[in-house]
């Protein structure tokens, strides 16, 4: 790349992306007196497609950055509203003692703004409008980086000792250092927008299973509507599947199809159509590699760490991004760099168990049938489906082992159902 360069700086760390994955590495470094400089093209807030909805694995990842008093100026809600075939269940969030039984509802721009200052006020460097353009690389190493200051044009040089990867899935440096997807895994497509409603400051959120295309096949996804509390709901269409058979599902079609659906119980504005809605792919269930290298490692949604079973990434980003800095702060504490090096490991040990099984549950439902039987058996009875929405968020009992023979045992019951 032939540019001048106008600057030159350094850092211990340079973060590639001030989304939630980078913000919550560059606070927890920051915190720990690391030098870390964030790179971040746009300028906040931004709006930025999304459920908007807070899980408790969230929660309690911004409730430890110190954000509640964010928080509490945000809409509360107590749990999953499941809606199929004509029945209904309010299901609160489980009582477990690492994570608190309540969530929130808080729009991006909202949101990402409040970590990403956070980190700056814990001493953290935020460059706004500052693009990492290319990657000077030895060894396999990254040697330095060109950034773009999109507000002048400008060109700088920036060096650290470690690098993270927070870009999101439209990720231009991890590509140019061998990323790429497992495309044997599974792909989210997602569509959000806003609509007024009386029903606001309901205190749950809400999903329907049982959603079909034009044909009546049911789609192996779900809608969802999750009051914001501040007169209007986010209404979104997610598909999750690895088949062939819906990439070329229209969701714009699918979203109006389901706002139709729930405009009267609802109240939306009539002939609100979705016009202003937005959406993207999901990559899911760590389906990138490789993961980390020498002196630089990925978080977020740069990482695939989407949650397979329920398209879930806010919560996984800010895990991602604590991990991260621990093992950058193990790497730079000890000169030693395996920690960095050996991420992908780590990523491996904490998920690959869960989102294996979850990429297995995604292959299994986006068979029609299976997925349409599927839901059924899980509706018959509020019993019965709690302990499903416990394994979707990933919000269960016990120790790993168990988590993961409780999702291996619901996968198989999908498909005894099917073959029986």
């Amino acid at each position: 790349m032939n540019t001048n360069i106008v600057e030159e700086q350094t850092a211990d760390v340079i973060v590639i992306g001030g989304g939630p994955a980078g913000a919550a590495t560059a606070f927890w470094l920051a915190m720990r007196g690391v030098s870390v400089i964030v790179l971040e093209k746009k300028q906040f807030p931004r709006d930025k497609t999304c459920g908007d909805g807070l899980t408790p694995r969230a929660v309690v990842e911004l409730e430890a950055m110190g954000l509640q008093q964010m928080l509490d100026t945000q809409h509360k809600y107590n749990g999953l509203r499941a809606v199929a075939f004509g029945r209904s269940y309010e299901l609160p969030w489980p009582s477990l003692s690492n994570y608190p039984n309540y969530g929130y509802v808080v729009r991006r721009s909202v949101l990402d703004q409040a970590v990403l200052e956070r980190a700056a006020a814990v001493g953290a460097t935020v460059l706004y409008h500052h693009e990492a353009v290319e990657a000077t690389l030895a060894s396999g190493q990254i040697q330095s980086l060109n950034v773009r200051n999109t507000a002048t044009e400008e060109t700088l040089r920036m060096t650290a000792r470690i690098y993270v990867l927070a870009e999101g899935s439209n990720a231009r440096i991890a590509r140019s250092l061998g990323a790429h997807r497992n495309v044997a895994k599974p792909l989210g497509l997602a569509i959000r927008g806003y609509f007024e409603t009386d029903r606001s400051r309901e205190n749950w959120i809400e999903s329907h299973l049982d959603l079909r295309d034009e044909s009546g096949a049911t789609i192996p996804g779900y809608g969802w509507i999750f009051p914001v509390g501040d007169g209007t709901a986010n209404v979104g269409f997610g598909l999750l599947s690895n088949s062939a058979r819906w990439r070329k599902t229209n969701t714009t079609n699918a979203l109006a199809r389901f706002v139709s659906q729930t405009q009267g119980a609802w109240h939306f504005p009539e002939n609100r159509g979705v016009r202003e809605a937005t959406g993207g792919k999901l990559q899911m269930g760590l389906s990138v590699e490789p993961r980390s290298g020498p002196n630089f490692l990925m978080v977020g949604d740069a990482v695939a760490s989407i949650n397979p079973f329920n398209g879930e990434g806010i919560s996984y980003g800010y895990e991602t991004g604590r991990m991260a800095a621990n093992a950058i702060t193990q790497s730079l504490g000890t000169g030693d760099l395996q920690p960095v090096a050996g991420f992908t490991t780590a990523l491996e040990k904490r998920y690959a168990g869960y989102y294996t099984a979850g990429t297995l549950f995604v292959m299994a439902i986006s068979n029609p049938l299976l997925m349409s039987s599927g839901v059924w058996l899980a509706m018959r009875s509020k019993a019965t489906m709690t302990p499903v929405v416990a394994i979707m968020a990933n919000l269960m009992s016990g120790s790993t082992p168990e988590r993961i023979e409780q999702i291996y045992r619901l996968t198989q019951r999908l498909q005894e159902r099917q073959t029986g």
